[in-house]
């Protein structure tokens, strides 16, 4: 049995999903921990800044959901009210829509996608990907990129980025005169840079642990790079700070950012914080010349752009229930494999007894036309013995079942 079960923007605040978030260096060791400890066949992770959910085939969720608690250091009580768990069918409908970017923020998203992909690629790496999860992520990439290229699912999109800009441009009148640092370097903060450096901000900063990936981006949008060990000494000139790094623990904290407001004489700052668990400390909110938002701040901003795809989203959710139609039917069938490949076994065996005593009669000499013969009849008797006999045995309804399926079985017509 397939299933799904997790947290996300919808079901859980920040303060909750980042407590069971994982990152990306931690997920190897996640799946090897959960394989080792309970009876799960197959498991994927799925973690990012609006949900971790977690992907499996085993008996119940239960004993995952212990593990989450367990593996994360928090009580299952703590988790309950959040956690929603889906098993078959809407265990596969929720995958088809997370790929398809209509359970996410920014409904239509494509970057949900390559995250998807990339949580695949690390269990497949990890050796916890089997069959029936690995049929499951191949169709909901199938059904993502159908879903993009017949609806407009992605038109008019309001990205998180854009979302960010368009909350800046509610405190500073213009971005062209304000100086924005960008503290990370992966793909969020490149899409960022990209919204924020279009409105040609004065100066450019990136800090990021690895210089030399910072200084790629930054020379990019003819901006600088820094180390961020020397973010405390550097962000009190800026007016503008962009922040999602992958730290399991905040890196801007209070202390920090009040010894920047002092120096800047109080002049505001615009914080935005997109990473989950958070890079800047929860109590800078509370800063009276400080404007922090996260990206649970950014969903009423996003909202505005989703009257105008409800007609795709109609159209999306159709395919999807056609597409998780399609995949019931495969699970299904895979439930007979065992009983075709046991009657395969058995008549090769028949054939290959009835082949070695033809064998035989034909080294003893007899004619070739009547070992062929004989063999034809021992072999189409002994298939048809078993089911001749459970046909002549069976009664009342047991008989009119069992007659209705030879017909289909062997494709019987009435008068052949």
């Amino acid at each position: 049995m397939i299933f799904t079960l997790g947290i996300n923007h919808h079901s859980a605040p920040l303060a909750i999903r980042e407590r069971v978030a994982f990152g990306a260096d931690k997920l190897a060791h996640a799946l090897a921990d959960l394989t080792r400890s309970q009876p799960v066949k197959e498991v994927a992770i799925l973690s990012t800044c609006n949900r971790t959910e977690i992907y499996c085939a085993a008996d119940t969720p239960e004993v995952v959901i212990d593990w989450l608690s367990r593996y994360h250091q928090v009580e299952r009580h703590e988790l309950a009210p959040y956690l929603y768990t889906h098993d078959q069918p809407e265990a596969i409908r929720h995958a088809f829509r997370v790929a398809c970017g209509l359970d996410s923020m920014v409904i239509g998203e494509p970057q949900i996608l390559g995250q998807m992909k990339d949580a695949v690629r690390v269990a497949e790496e990890s050796g916890t990907l089997g069959t029936q999860l690995h049929k499951l992520f191949q169709r909901s990439f199938s059904v993502a990129k159908e879903v993009r290229s017949t609806t407009a699912i992605g038109a008019n999109i309001v990205s998180m980025a854009a979302a960010g800009v368009h909350l800046a441009e509610r405190i500073f009148e213009s971005i062209e005169e304000q100086r924005v640092i960008f503290i990370g370097a992966g793909e969020m903060i490149e899409l960022c840079a990209a919204h924020f450096c279009a409105r040609q901000p004065k100066e450019v900063t990136v800090a990021n642990r690895t210089l030399e990936r910072g200084r790629v981006l930054a020379e990019r949008y003819n901006g600088t790079a820094i180390r961020l060990d020397d973010l405390a000494e550097n962000i009190a000139r800026h007016d503008i700070v962009v922040s999602c790094t992958a730290s399991p623990l905040p890196i801007i904290g209070l202390g920090m950012v009040e010894r920047a407001v002092k120096a800047r004489r109080h002049r505001p700052m615009f914080m935005l914080d997109l990473a989950v668990p958070r890079d800047i400390e929860k109590e800078v909110d509370e800063l009276d010349d400080v404007f922090l938002y996260t990206v649970d701040d950014l969903a009423q901003v996003v909202e505005s752009g989703l009257e105008s795809r409800q007609a795709a989203v109609v159209e999306a959710e159709t395919i999807i229930a056609n597409r998780v139609e399609d995949f019931l039917a495969w699970l299904s069938a895979r439930d007979t494999v065992p009983v075709i490949r046991a009657l395969r076994d058995t008549a090769d065996r028949m054939r290959r007894h009835e082949v070695e005593h033809a064998m035989k009669l034909l080294a003893r000499g007899e004619a070739p036309e009547k070992v062929l013969e004989q063999l034809s009849h021992r072999l189409t008797n002994k298939l048809l013995h078993a089911p001749t006999q459970t046909l002549n045995s069976a009664e009342g309804g047991d008989r009119s079942e069992l007659q209705l399926a030879a017909s289909r079985l062997f494709h019987l017509h009435s008068g052949d």
